[in-house]
């Protein structure tokens, strides 16, 4: 009943339009913030300087992700500073001081763990084109290549992250590296068993001679069975772990679809002691929860 007397009052002009809620004054911070993002994006774009030197502090972070490449210290600092304005920026915006500072500090760690996961989707897309790679550098082999040849050449025939490998591959060896040295280097950047596999299978007519080109076609047919039967189990895992996940997830929906009901919820909930200490308990139980479900689920490789 109040609710409709407010709404009529604003129809009416009787009242200011924050008397209906704050849902007004939440949709006018979305749009100041829209609007401060599209204003730092035309200052960059005005200032040369300034988008040269963001184009340079992301291209780590691009090439994390094309090439695997691990940035240096200097570079990792000035994404971490970047990380940290952009945290203080957003926190700002959602919810002012409260929220910048605390986002300020997890900044550099989100940073952090963009570019680790970005390397490790890098050596994931390398691991599932093994059997690409055995195949071209088996064919090079038949065509009468030695194997020093046959490594860069094999990279004709690829794209994406194993392209890329196998033409760093081709660049050290014509820098003099012997073949060994510049397999061992790719191993050392890689940190991948199935790439160790891989080195042990390409180095190993050195020691025992035999025919190498049908090692590789053997391992190639090994590495894409094997790939086949980790894709089947995680098929046959997916509905219990969107399930398992759903299950972790749903007190906090439920948490936030009773503050949208009622708001002001979960600010009277936090404000008894013993509520919030139980909060804090399900809270890190919920998360012990989803890390189970994480490595329950995790498909052995």
């Amino acid at each position: 009943m109040s609710g409709a007397v407010a709404m009529a009052a604003v129809l009416s002009g009787a009242a200011p339009i924050a008397a209906v809620g704050d849902a007004p004054i939440v949709l006018l911070g979305a749009l100041a913030g829209g609007l401060v993002a599209m204003g730092a994006r035309e200052a960059v774009l005005a200032s040369p300087a300034a988008a040269a030197w963001l184009r340079q502090a992301l291209e780590p972070l691009r090439r994390a992700g094309r090439e695997g490449y691990a940035p240096s210290t200097r570079e990792r600092r000035r994404l971490a500073a970047l990380g940290a304005v952009a945290a203080i920026a957003t926190g700002w915006l959602l919810g002012g001081v409260e929220v910048a500072l605390p986002l300020s500090v997890a900044g550099p760690g989100i940073v952090a763990w963009v570019i680790s996961s970005r390397r490790r989707r890098y050596r994931a897309a390398v691991e599932r084109s093994l059997p690409e790679v055995a195949t071209a550098v088996a064919d090079s082999l038949a065509a009468g290549r030695s194997l020093r040849a046959s490594l860069p050449a094999a990279a004709a025939y690829l794209d994406g992250p194993p392209a890329a490998e196998l033409v760093r591959l081709g660049a050290e060896l014509d820098l003099g590296a012997g073949t060994a040295e510049a397999v061992a280097a790719w191993r050392g950047r890689m940190r991948s068993a199935r790439v160790d596999a891989f080195a042990a299978a390409l180095l190993s007519q050195r020691l025992a001679g035999g025919d190498l080109a049908g090692l590789l076609r053997r391992f190639a047919a090994g590495a894409a069975e094997r790939d086949r039967v980790a894709e089947d189990a995680r098929s046959a895992t997916a509905q219990a772990r969107f399930t398992g996940l759903l299950v972790v997830a749903m007190p906090t929906g439920g948490a936030l679809f009773a503050e949208l009901v009622q708001p002001g919820f979960l600010a009277k909930l936090l404000g008894s002691p013993a509520a919030a200490i139980l909060l804090a308990l399900a809270a890190g139980l919920q998360v012990v929860g989803f890390v189970a479900i994480q490595r329950l689920s995790r498909v052995a490789e």
